[in-house]
């Protein structure tokens, strides 16, 4: 009597890594993004496709033209996954940036130029892929404790990489599912994504009971649960290499940033309007110190993250919606408590345009926690 064979999925990860021509190239985007009346038609007058390179890479296994990706190691998300292995395939250190989709196709037909087969009881690679840039190598530097070690693909793993603008590198591609890619891709630099900035809305860890705690509520401490969830929440925000800190004064929000801190070398920014009380106090006082955080990572092109309360997260959500490009975008800044779990993040990618700040992508941020 025969056995049916369980069909597995392949995880995996990887992404579009791309770069400027010249900071000149870069500058004109930003200064047609802030002054056009849409992200279209500034990358249209800025010329942007023709003034950025992809990266892709050659597997001499199946000589294929791809975008450097790989499976998800155990224990590891799949965001972590594609910083890892771009890094890897490409020998270049990089951030995250906004989320383009993701592909699934036969795993039998991993170096076939189509991959058309719709059959649903082989098994299966399945894809996520984000845009991704180049950082430096001091922010490499500073971020390995948080982020770990990345190693280079070995020559008979991936013996060349190319740098090609978007329409040479739709040519060079050998596979379909890479096409379907670089049209999200393109799809996002239409939204303004090319030139948006991460800033991290972090909620602590879990906190001991108020009404177990003898302290005073500005002292009450993470527990070792939300101790654990907070380290493990460093190596998925160091995939968006933040290089600005900032946090509530409050215990536990300090704590949950703490580590992170500590491992890059960056210090704690306190913000003292972003505590529960003085929210409470003054919730548009809070919004201007949130709205001047923004600001000043879009004019630095820095990547923030910032820790604060439940309460807080919840009276931000509200203001944070309208600069949201759509209103699906929107929906995901839930409305209803408790807003995000402790100890989870999420990624705001933010845009400097013409009608002040726009959020053009936000992603979800948990760590894996056992």
């Amino acid at each position: 009597m025969g056995t049916n064979k369980m069909r597995r999925i392949i995880q995996a990860a990887g992404g579009i890594l791309y770069r400027w021509k010249s900071e000149n190239d870069r500058q004109a985007y930003a200064d047609a993004l802030a002054t056009a009346d849409s992200a279209a038609d500034a990358a249209t007058r800025s010329n942007v496709l023709n003034n950025i390179e992809l990266c892709i890479v050659h597997r001499p296994k199946y000589d294929d033209w791809s975008w450097p990706k790989g499976k998800v190691d155990p224990n590891e998300s799949h965001r972590h996954a594609a910083v890892r292995e771009i890094g890897e395939e490409t020998g270049i250190p990089v951030a995250l940036g906004a989320f383009l989709g993701e592909i699934e196709y036969p795993q039998a037909e991993e170096g076939s130029k189509l991959r058309h087969t719709k059959d649903k009881t082989s098994d299966a690679k399945h894809v996520l892929y984000w845009m991704a840039s180049p950082i430096s190598d001091v922010d490499n530097m500073k971020r390995t404790h948080a982020f770990g070690p990345v190693h280079k693909a070995d020559v008979g793993e991936i013996n060349e990489i190319v740098w090609l603008t978007p329409a040479k590198a739709r040519k060079k591609l050998t596979h379909s599912t890479d096409k379907d890619i670089l049209a999200l891709f393109v799809d996002r630099v239409q939204e303004g994504a090319l030139d948006a900035t991460p800033v991290l809305i972090v909620r602590h860890g879990k906190a001991e009971g108020r009404k177990v705690w003898r302290g005073t509520d500005a002292n009450r401490p993470i527990t070792p649960r939300g101790a654990a969830a907070a380290f493990a929440l460093n190596y998925e925000l160091s995939c968006f290499n933040p290089v600005r800190l900032a946090t509530s004064p409050w215990m536990r929000c300090q704590e949950t940033m703490e580590m992170l801190s500590w491992q890059t070398g960056h210090p704690m920014i306190a913000l003292d309007p972003l505590t529960e009380d003085a929210y409470a106090a003054d919730p548009e006082g809070a919004w201007t110190c949130l709205l001047s955080e923004i600001e000043f990572a879009l004019d630095r092109r820095q990547a923030t993250a910032i820790c604060m309360h439940r309460p807080v997260i919840g009276g931000m959500f509200e203001r944070l919606r309208p600069m949201c490009d759509s209103r699906a975008l929107a929906k995901r800044l839930i409305v209803k408590t408790p807003f995000m779990p402790t100890g989870t993040a999420m990624a705001l990618f933010v845009a400097n345009m013409r009608s002040g700040p726009r959020i053009v992508d936000i992603q979800k941020v948990l760590p894996l926690v056992y």
